[in-house]
């Protein structure tokens, strides 16, 4: 796809919300305010204090007649009971999993998972980001506690989001001609909203990655933004291992007099996380790049800045996970405001609770350790493509009743593209 394709929307207001301490009193407000529709993707929904927080708001409107439709990764949220399910579906909400398999097969279908985080609420406020809805993105869950981050969005762009989110809950699969098929794919799935009032000076582009058409989109905007950098790159990933071509934008960044800083785990969750993250270290410090280990509690946000305008807030992480087999979401925002917020988050980050990594990290590691880096980074950038070999099936969307099964024939169309 090329820049010809892109859509930045004017006009909108954003609100940088980190972690569940900002995040769930504004998505659990809006839906307790929302008059006729709520859209929710997650890929982790547990049943704890805040999964059953949501689980009030959810049937209290869906009891109050607002239309809700919730969709959950079948992965990452396996253990919901009845408990937990049967109220919300005999109130009238929509619950389904995105591609479940059998709890014996489940370790065998952990690629291609729905690892979006939106929230569509009456079609006029978004929130895109990468926090889930369990109790560990909050500061008491202990030492455990992820640091992460999602928006709020609010303007015209959430006539995009909302579009997107909708044709994901309302798509089903039925057995028609394929003229047929094609002709409904081309009109509206779901009750257009209109044009949305401006609400900032933000612009923003709605951005989402899956295996269909938009299978580099997310990564591209990354690369855009790094070889047009001037003085400045921040990017805080929580699974920070990208492809040959952008680990070489950012080292070419740094050469050219950018000053470049990625902000990764010191305290990961998987150890391998580290372990992949650091292979990288000795080419990006050689080539100038600062690295920043996050040491207070496992670092889950996937951010980044770039000079003063540029910004992300989304679901995709910097790995072969989410740059090539997970569905995942975006906001790429120019805003100098929003820009300036989040640098001053990451900066505190850096100055308070990271640990620079020292230039001596950079030099020329033994014969044994280098040849064990090399094919571990060989290894892991070549797993992507060697997953791809694997025997594909259609993704399914199941209702939690087991009343209906909706085979997802192909990724969602999003918004119509035009001139930047």
């Amino acid at each position: 796809m090329g820049r010809a394709d892109r859509l930045w929307v004017p006009g909108n207001r954003l609100q940088l919300l980190e972690n569940g301490e900002q995040f769930y009193p504004a998505v659990f407000g809006a839906i307790e305010q929302a008059r006729h529709e709520v859209l929710l993707e997650t890929f982790i929904l547990f049943e704890d204090k805040v999964g059953w927080g949501l689980h009030a708001v959810l049937l209290a409107a869906a009891r109050r007649g607002v239309q809700v439709t919730v969709t959950v990764d079948d992965w990452g949220s396996p253990d919901l009971t009845p408990a937990f399910l049967d109220p919300l579906v005999e109130a009238g909400v929509a619950f389904r999993f995105f591609d479940p398999t059998h709890r014996l097969l489940r370790r065998f279908t952990a690629l291609r998972r729905l690892h979006r985080k939106l929230v569509v609420v009456d079609g006029e406020v978004a929130y895109v980001g990468g926090i889930n809805y369990s109790a560990d993105h909050l500061g008491d869950f202990g030492p455990e506690a992820k640091q992460d981050y999602a928006v709020e969005v609010a303007g015209p762009v959430v006539a995009h989001i909302h579009r997107f989110a909708c044709t994901v809950a309302r798509r089903t699969h039925e057995r028609t001609p394929w003229r047929e098929r094609w002709q409904r794919r081309r009109q509206p799935v779901c009750e257009e909203k209109g044009a949305l009032p401006e609400q900032g000076q933000a612009e923003v582009l709605f951005v989402t990655r899956d295996n269909g058409r938009h299978p580099t989109d997310i990564e591209r905007e990354y690369r855009l933004a790094i070889r047009s950098a001037r003085s400045r790159i921040v990017i805080a990933n929580a699974y920070f291992f990208p492809g040959y071509r952008l680990i070489r934008d950012l080292k070419q960044a740094a050469k050219r007099g950018v000053d470049v800083r990625l902000i990764l785990q010191g305290q990961p969750d998987m150890a391998i996380v580290k372990f992949a993250a650091r292979t990288l270290y000795p080419h990006l410090l050689g080539a100038g790049v600062s690295i920043y280990e996050y040491c207070r509690r496992p670092l889950h946000g996937k951010v980044a800045l770039v000079d003063d305008a540029w910004s992300t807030v989304g679901s995709s992480n910097l790995d072969p996970l989410s740059l090539s087999l997970n569905l995942e979401a975006n906001v790429v925002i120019r805003d100098r405001g929003f820009n300036a917020s989040l640098a001053q988050n990451l900066d505190g980050l850096m100055r308070e609770h990271c640990k620079r990594m020292d230039p001596e990290h950079a030099r020329r590691p033994s014969a044994w350790r280098s040849m064990l880096s090399m094919l571990s980074f060989h290894a892991m950038r070549l797993f992507p493509r060697l997953a791809g070999m694997l025997p594909r099936h259609r993704p399914r969307i199941v209702d939690a009743s087991g009343e209906a099964v909706h085979p997802l024939v192909d990724e969602p169309a999003q918004a119509p593209r035009k001139a930047a």
